[in-house]
């Protein structure tokens, strides 16, 4: 991403940029803190693909390695407005937020559930080597009433501040749900299933006979 360093900085000037479609912004971090604005385009190009931390800045002809750690937005217009950049130091560690992911089609969902995710984001430490571009959670063998945690998560190198129990997936109970689970690959919790419609059917009779033995009341009184 090309920037353009900022000839001086205030509220002024920041509006003179977004006027002309160009977005303020700022890296710290290193040696010195510097100003620069980039292209509005290429900053909506990472609201729209949030999976793009790390980046290559140049500015002005040098090149410095660093990750996005905010984007500020217009409150009414939703436009970008601000960016804050750290830059990336070899050997230190820097502390940012990674996308979250599922994957699969959970036995919970499949049995009339609904996943819930209370993380979309997950603030992790590390080295920036060391970061996955997402953090990627399988949940095909969720079932009702199972969570993924924090402790469930793990890179090497990459610690999460978050606290280890903090549920990140769920699956939760939903009206119309079944409590037989869907078969295995040994078929054994089809047969569940069968059973299940069975009682159900059995129901049914009961209360039918209850119908039927009320009307003989009636036709008795």
């Amino acid at each position: 991403m090309s920037g353009s360093p900022r000839e001086s900085v205030g509220k002024k000037d920041a509006k003179k940029l977004r006027a002309n479609n160009r977005v303020p912004a700022v890296i710290y971090g290193g040696d010195e803190q510097m100003h620069f604005s980039v292209a509005e385009t290429e900053i909506e190009k990472v609201v729209f693909t949030p999976d793009v931390f790390l980046f290559t800045l140049d500015l002005d002809g040098k090149k410095v390695e660093a990750v996005l750690v905010d984007l500020q937005f217009h409150p009414v217009t939703d436009r970008v407005i601000h960016v804050d950049f750290l830059e990336v130091i070899e050997g230190k560690p820097v502390r940012l937020k990674l996308p979250v992911q599922t994957t699969g089609n959970a036995i919970g969902v499949k049995n009339g559930g609904r996943l819930l995710t209370n993380y979309r984001r997950v603030t992790v430490m590390g080295l920036p080597k060391d970061f996955p571009d997402i953090i990627e959670l399988d949940v095909t063998k969720l079932r009702i009433g199972q969570v993924l945690r924090m402790n469930d998560i793990s890179f090497p190198g990459v610690t999460l501040l978050h606290d280890p129990e903090a549920v990140v997936v769920s699956v939760k109970t939903a009206r119309g749900a079944i409590e037989d689970e869907l078969e295995d690959e040994e078929g054994e919790e089809g047969e569940e299933g069968e059973e299940g419609e069975d009682g159900e059917k059995g129901e049914g009779s009961e209360g039918g006979d209850g119908a039927e033995a009320k009307s003989e009341e009636a036709a008795a009184e």
